[in-house]
């Protein structure tokens, strides 16, 4: 019988380690490093997964004269938007955004929405053939020639297949482990979308995946515009007879704008967390 060469052995190896794929969350704030801890739990239990996860920290130095990234790596927590949580010892806090995302093939926005086109024009050119993109952030751009969606921008402007993820998600809940829920909408590849739900779902934070990205995606934008009118009824105290009749009026609109923007929206996406959940928990807020 032939036996295993050492060299065999490692090159075996080598193959494994070019099939894992690696992560990086592009972004540090408060939900950008509940989504590197919700990443991480998940990269040290499941095989196809780099242990790894890197993410992308815009520096800042804190009142002690420390270097946000540096206080992230040495105390595994990010002191300064989500002081007390563990993110996971295989978190990387790294300030260099280029070298953030070399490496990675799975990449996570997670940034305030002003800010992904001057992101995204840094990294054209800078990200492997084979990355595919996640946006978890809500709202849109609007430029001259109309609305775009922040997956579209994405998607356009690094080649790339990008889903999104929206729901009912405070987090700082999220951070504390109570349970929650959270939607992926995805295009086509199935595939990718699934792949996206297993890095993401914890028993406490439970993910499904539809073919309706920008449903899902205009969800986590509208809902901001009525929980607006919904603040407006708790400053007039009007009660919460009236809050309800505008969250329900406010959902409708919400879906009839969006059809009107993509008839391909789907009606059934307003019923999952990315829609009437996430409507309910930013008017309660």
């Amino acid at each position: 019988m032939g036996g295993v060469t050492e060299a065999g052995v490692m090159e075996n190896a080598e193959v494994k380690s070019e099939e894992l794929f690696r992560v990086a969350v592009i972004g540090s704030g408060n939900w950008g490093s509940v989504a590197a801890k919700l990443i991480a739990s998940n990269t040290v239990k499941q095989s196809m997964f780099h242990d790894e996860v890197r993410m992308w920290v815009f520096e800042e130095t804190l009142p002690n004269g420390r270097k946000l990234s540096e206080t992230i790596n040495q105390e595994n927590e990010n002191v300064k938007y989500l002081p007390g949580i563990k993110l996971g010892s295989n978190v990387v806090a790294d300030p260099d955004l280029l070298n953030s995302v070399k490496e990675a093939n799975m990449l996570v926005f997670v940034t305030p929405h002003q800010f992904v086109e001057g992101i995204c024009k840094r990294l054209v050119g800078n990200i492997r053939p084979d990355a595919e993109a996640i946006s978890l952030i809500k709202g849109m751009e609007v430029k001259t020639e109309g609305p775009c969606m922040i997956s579209k921008l994405i998607s356009e402007m690094l080649s790339v297949n990008c889903c999104v993820l929206m729901g009912a998600n405070i987090a700082n809940e999220i951070a504390v482990e109570k349970f929650s829920e959270a939607t992926i909408g995805y295009r086509q590849d199935k595939e990718a979308a699934q792949r996206w739900a297993r890095l993401f779902s914890t028993p406490y934070f439970l993910v499904s995946a539809v073919p309706d990205v920008e449903g899902v995606e205009l969800c986590g934008t509208l809902k901001n515009v009525v929980a607006i009118a919904a603040g407006l009824v708790d400053g007039l105290d009007m009660g919460n007879n009236t809050k309800a009749a505008i969250m329900r009026i406010g959902l409708r609109e919400m879906k009839a704008f969006s059809k009107l923007l993509f008839s391909s929206v789907k009606d059934s996406t307003f019923f999952e967390s990315c829609g009437v959940a996430d409507l309910i928990t930013t008017c309660r807020m």
